[in-house]
């Protein structure tokens, strides 16, 4: 209407002699004010949204910082747990030997669609450390470049790279993430300086990359016609800053982002920000056996945290405080010195190793991963404190490629499990500075979970499901594991005060069927029950509402049925109610031969292969990866071989497309 409104008006004032109407009608007015408004509006406002649009559409250039600071190597790490970060550091440390020069640089902060530039800095490479994460997925920070190269048609001629990929053989899709990343490259013109490195977490993923690196630098050397200068790459990156009168709430206490981020709590919770979460229940499942499984709720109820079934719950643990204490001792320190370990780098986005400034104490306990066996790099560095020429003799033997160095750093560190505190109690001449020492140390990683709760039945809590890990190790110590160990000591008291966990939430594609009506087979033996335990209630609440559920079938495993058949009166309960249509339980050990949940699914075999194939059915396997999740894959081959009339091949392939269309999920660890 409103073309004939100004064709209206233009007749009227036209018309001589008849008197002039208004020029603007009532709802002309309306509909004027309201332009001018929302274009005032949008003056005014769309300044604020810049600088967010800015952040997030320019990101920093690597190159023009490359040219800056005069470096012709960068190193670029897709990293979930640190390991491929600390790998590009060493990477970076190296290239000085070589009179190059190198910067470590996380592809999420830079603009990845630079790389066809680097052809503009002489003798330059781009190195890529890429870790596979999940299914074949790439890290959370190398996701956005990962989707850049499926995307990009830039010409890559004249850049030179290399890739070494960390994964896990365990896998079905090993390496995926740095297969991908060296093919792509060289598709795209790219001139690769060295052939891919494969790094297998299962067997020794740090002697797989030194085994790479050994030979990667050679090939380096003759590609750019360059020698190595000789210098040690024992080389400091941090240095020590002592804070004598500092206002202790200037110091980080253990937060991972932002400073007092603990005492007051603000949305949305991630990994910078984690929720302190109140442990409202803990207790122990099973009714025997010397293990020590255990249920632990966290209330979530202030939080605004949402969470699917199948999700993954994330905990910063806390490390044992008398193994803090003993390094302290041992190194006679006071662990309460107000410190910060400062880049020696100044234009390094890494402006410190940890939150600085914090305290020695706090550092060994929230930031620093004190119980695990130390890498080669950490002795390397260290053995020159180690006034003993022995005992130095052997820490540099033992962080050396040599046969012999393998074969004593596997036994006497990998196979006695000695972490840093058995290290330098067994060898007395070791006195490293403890500054040194926490800058070679790799981070404590947050710990993931399945949770073992549905959102639309528990909607205020997050239910773990965890076993508590702890033995004796060959040199008679004990080994505690650090996440649950300390998880099981946040008991509930009868005094009102609660112990709290620093936690988020971790989306994952371990989902039930958008469908209620598909039938859903359950595999998860030990702890892997805990997604299950979940999707059983979300089975039942979707029955409440009146919704056409399928069939719902478990495969539990466990030793012993009187002992650690966890969960089994709610399991019992859940297939009473006819929510669990079947619920097939093998208990390893309470008869003379072995029965596990492979055996049961073999048993079952025309049922299940009628689901699978005529029904539609989505099947989940949770737990170990490395037998229990190969054993239910070969299974599910010899099903389809001996009920659906497959060859081995096409048994192999029938199950890959299964998980192509998401219909076989895996939420497994090794």
């Amino acid at each position: 209407y409103g073309d004939g409104n100004i064709d209206g008006e233009s007749q009227l004032l036209s018309d001589e002699g008849q008197t002039p109407e208004p020029l603007l009608g009532s709802l002309d007015i309306f509909i004027f004010s309201l332009i001018a408004g929302l274009l005032i509006y949008w003056f005014l406002f769309r300044k604020k949204t810049e600088p967010v649009l800015d952040f997030k559409t320019f990101p920093t250039s690597f190159i023009e910082k490359m040219k800056k600071t005069n470096r012709n190597v960068v190193v670029f790490y897709g990293s979930q747990t640190g390991t491929a970060e600390e790998f590009a550091n060493r990477l970076v440390k190296d290239a000085h030997r070589y009179g190059m020069k190198g910067m470590a640089a996380d592809p999420e902060e830079y603009d990845m669609s630079e790389l066809s530039r680097l052809k503009e800095i002489p003798n330059s490479m781009a190195v890529f450390c890429m870790a596979t994460y999940g299914e074949g997925d790439p890290t959370d920070n190398a996701q956005e470049f990962y989707d850049w190269m499926q995307g990009t048609d830039d010409d890559l001629e004249g850049v030179n790279f290399a890739v070494f990929g960390l994964g896990n053989k365990t896998y079905e899709h090993f390496n995926a993430t740095g297969k991908y990343t060296d093919k792509r490259l060289a598709e795209l013109g790219g001139k690769r300086v060295f052939d891919l490195g494969l790094g297998d977490d299962d067997s020794n993923l740090e002697e797989d990359f030194i085994s790479w690196k050994e030979q990667f630098w050679p090939a380096v050397c003759e590609f750019f016609g360059v020698e190595a200068t000789g210098e040690d790459s024992s080389i400091r990156q941090f240095e020590l800053v002592v804070h004598n009168d500092i206002n202790m709430n200037q110091v980080y206490t253990g937060e991972m982002g932002r400073l007092k981020s603990f005492q007051t709590q603000k949305p949305p919770f991630d990994s910078k920000n984690p929720f302190l979460a109140p442990v409202s229940v803990n207790r122990k499942l099973n009714k025997g056996g010397n293990r020590h499984l255990m249920h632990i709720e966290l209330d979530i109820m202030d939080s605004k945290i949402r969470y699917d079934a199948g999700d993954h719950v994330a905990v910063y643990p806390i490390n044992d405080a008398v193994v803090v204490n003993r390094i302290g001792e041992r190194l006679g320190v006071d662990l309460d010195t107000a410190i910060s370990l400062r880049n020696l780098d100044e234009e390094s986005n890494k402006k410190h190793p940890f939150p600085c400034p914090t305290t020695y104490r706090t550092a060994l306990s929230h930031y620093l991963d004190i119980n695990n066996k130390p890498r080669k790099n950490v002795l390397y560095d260290l053995a020159q404190y180690a006034s003993d020429p022995q005992e130095q003799e052997n820490m540099r033997k033992m962080a050396s490629a040599s046969p012999e160095g393998k074969a004593l750093y596997q036994s006497w560190v990998l196979d006695s499990e000695r972490n840093i505190l058995a290290i330098l109690e067994d060898l007395p001449s070791l006195n490293p500075p403890i500054d040194h020492l926490c800058e070679l140390l790799p981070r404590l990683q947050a710990r993931y979970y399945s949770i073992a709760s549905s959102s639309k039945v528990h909607p205020n809590s997050i239910h773990i499901c965890a076993v508590v890990i702890e033995y004796t190790t060959e040199t008679g110590r004990v080994y505690k594991g650090v996440a649950t160990n300390w998880l099981k000591n946040k008991e509930v008291t009868e005094n009102g005060h609660k112990h709290t966990v620093p936690m988020y939430v971790r989306r994952s594609q371990f989902r039930l069927p958008f469908k209620p009506s598909n039938p859903v087979i359950m595999i998860g033996p030990g702890t892997g029950i805990a997604p299950f335990m979940g999707f059983i209630q979300e089975r039942a609440w979707q029955k409440e509402q009146g919704k056409d559920v399928g069939e719902t079938i478990l495969y539990f495993g466990c030793r012993h049925k009187n002992e650690d058949f966890l969960y089994q009166q709610e399991l019992e309960e859940f297939e009473r109610a006819g929510v669990l249509t079947q619920l097939n339980v093998a208990f390893s050990r309470d008869q003379e031969h072995k029965i596990y949940v492979q055996h049961l699914l073999k048993k079952n075999k025309e049922q299940l292969w009628k689901l699978i194939h005529s029904n539609n059915a989505h099947i989940y396997v949770c737990g170990d990866a490395r037998n229990m999740a190969r054993d239910v894959h070969t299974a599910f081959y010899e099903i389809a071989e001996e009920v659906g009339g497959l060859t081995h091949t096409q048994a192999v392939d029938y199950f890959k497309k299964l998980m192509t269309k998401g219909r076989y999920s895996q939420d497994v660890w090794s």
